[in-house]
């Protein structure tokens, strides 16, 4: 972004009732600061420091932590090679990775990302192994646009790794930063090591469950542990769920929840606590760990054992003493040179979003925050990926970094195809809504050209434009195969934005790029299309043929129900001879 565009994105604005709007300096989310939208609400942007994009701090807030990764820094002997991106940050090392991010991320330099690693505020999860196959390196960090993780995985009931690894290259078609791989059934070892074969995103792990695969927890040792560890970083996982901060302290206060401990790996760590007298053997070997993770890069993603599973226990003393353990291993983890970001909760009411993100930028002194969700209301299963991408655009706004996905299939089974694509689309949509409102320059980019195509009613670039193109022409051929200068919800005679191109004192559609002057028969449906088509279920199967096999004397003609958007008063009668099937002297699309 130019000075020019940073000061114009930090002038303050007077509306018409004569109040001031409430700017902070945020940048402007449009390169070009299209349209007539004032910028950004967020706060003022502190590249380098403690708040980067996130939101003003409402009265009360905890504040940013004054110590960074810096802090827990001591110069290395002579001859130390940096490994890992920590590592090589404060050694002052710009890395392939870096530049790599820059590359994605075209709002930052790489020297801006090299130094926000040396800070601990952002993270490369990438495995020098896996770095080897097709990773495409990526940062996690509030610097960085927002990240979406999707959780997959082989289970003791259903899926194998077949089945993981085409939901893999489904999640990363509709947009998955990363991917974790839960499984628990199966062959986990040999589901995994595909997984990251296969994957140009960042894999990461919760390592207990494969340390007790064919065993009881009670039975698990020091030595397990280590040699699960090793085992999986030299596989190349990216990052490792590790629940070292479920203390035998914070036990007690468990009790009273209404759920207990709905984390794996925290009632996994509680029992084998209780049965032993002993404290966590994952915090107790922690510094072994932090080695094991150094050596391959391996970055944590300290796991949150103690998170809520509904909304009766959100922001409990358990889930804070977690945090508070939380902050001591970041210290520890960035002291041996680790790269690390914390996971947050789960469910929670959408009034305390706010305290939970800011509290943890203080705890964990600015470590990237990655949160499931959260639900912010539990009464809706088979819809919580909606419930929690609510609370997942207030996150993201309010300083997560990277938001793990839900899906319908959240506290009722194994997401299945089309589960993982309702899931990561959610999360795409929170994300991108939150980067917008952060004020991230150009992200709003493709929205105004959607605005631009809608406004010169060009459906075939509004589509082109969308993230899902065959659901966008599907949905439209559902009521009318026709592009004409209306849509089917409103009709040629009431369409505003066909209204708003004729009044030429603003001429809504005026971008020459977008312009077009005549109505078009649309494509036959793709395969895709006529599949979304079928499964809402709305036309009859005959109906459905037709779009997908439709030629000029078909359209209209052989699907009446279409008819009722003509205009009864428009001159010329066009929408109602192409929708009669008369195609003399208009476009069509595509071959017949």
């Amino acid at each position: 972004m130019s000075k020019n565009q940073e000061d114009k994105s930090a002038e303050s604005t007077i509306d018409r009732r004569g109040g001031e709007l409430p700017l902070h300096g945020a940048f402007h989310p449009s390169t070009d600061q299209q349209g007539t939208a004032p910028p950004s609400f967020a706060a003022r942007v502190d590249l380098g420091g403690a708040g980067a994009f996130c939101s003003p701090d409402t009265p009360g807030m905890p504040l940013p932590s004054a110590k960074t990764a810096w802090d827990f820094y001591s110069e290395p002997p002579g001859g130390h090679q940096p490994i890992t991106q920590l590592e090589s940050a404060r050694a002052g090392l710009i890395t392939p990775e870096m530049e790599r991010v820059a590359e994605r991320e075209p709002h930052l330099t790489a020297e801006q990302i090299r130094k926000e690693i040396a800070a601990g505020r952002m993270i490369i999860p990438a495995n020098r192994v896996h770095l080897s196959y097709e990773l495409d390196p990526l940062a996690i960090g509030r610097a960085s646009k927002t990240k979406i993780n999707a959780n997959m995985g082989a289970s003791p009931v259903s899926s194998g790794t077949d089945e993981e690894l085409e939901k893999l290259r489904w999640a990363i078609r509709w947009g998955a930063d990363t991917v974790m791989d839960l499984s628990t059934g199966g062959d986990i070892n040999a589901c995994r090591e595909a997984m990251i074969r296969n994957s140009t995103v960042p894999i990461g792990t919760v390592p207990i469950y494969s340390m007790i695969f064919g065993k009881k927890i009670e039975d698990l040792t020091y030595d397990d542990i280590l040699r699960e560890l090793e085992n999986q970083a030299k596989q190349g996982v990216d990052y490792f769920t590790i629940h070292a901060g479920v203390l035998r302290a914070h036990l007690p206060y468990v009790k009273d929840r209404l759920i207990g401990i709905v984390s794996r790996g925290g009632s996994l760590l509680a029992k084998w606590m209780i049965h032993h007298g002993k404290e966590n053997p994952t915090y107790e070997i922690f510094d072994d760990i932090c080695d094991i993770m150094r050596e391959y890069d391996v970055s944590f993603s300290l796991g949150d054992g103690l998170r809520p599973g509904g909304l009766a226990d959100a922001t409990d003393e358990a889930q804070i003493r977690e945090l508070e353990t939380l902050g001591e291993l970041t210290e520890r983890a960035w002291a041996k040179g680790v790269q690390v970001m914390i996971e947050g909760p789960g469910h929670i009411p959408f009034d305390q979003i706010e305290y939970n993100m800011k509290i943890e930028r203080r705890i964990c002194h600015g470590a990237p925050f990655y949160v499931l969700g959260p639900l912010v209301t539990d009464i809706f299963p088979g819809y919580d990926h909606i419930t929690s991408c609510i609370g997942a655009t207030a996150a993201a706004y309010h300083g997560a970094s990277m938001l793990c996905y839900v899906t319908p299939k959240e506290h009722l089974g194994l997401p299945k195809r089309d589960d993982v694509k309702q899931g990561c689309i959610a999360y795409k949509i929170a994300a991108h809504s939150a980067d917008i409102a952060l004020g991230i320059p150009g992200t709003r980019d493709n929205d105004d050209e959607v605005t631009k195509a809608r406004a010169a009613l060009n459906w075939k670039k509004h589509f082109d434009l969308s993230f899902d193109p065959d659901t966008a022409r599907a949905y439209h051929d559902e009521d009318l195969d026709v592009d004409t200068d209306f849509c089917a919800m409103c009709g040629h005679d009431w369409c505003s934005v066909r209204i708003s191109k004729e009044i030429q004192e603003f001429m809504s559609g005026k971008d020459e790029e977008y312009a077009w002057k005549k109505s078009r028969v649309s494509d036959a449906l793709t395969p895709e299309q006529r599949e979304i088509l079928e499964q809402r279920g709305v036309l009859s199967p005959a109906e459905i043929h037709a779009l997908a096999s439709k030629t000029k004397e078909a359209v209209g003609a052989s699907t009446g129900h279409k008819a009722v958007c003509h205009s009864d008063l428009a001159a010329d009668g066009e929408a109602r001879e192409l929708q009669a099937g008369g195609m003399a002297g208009h476009e069509t699309g595509g071959k017949r």
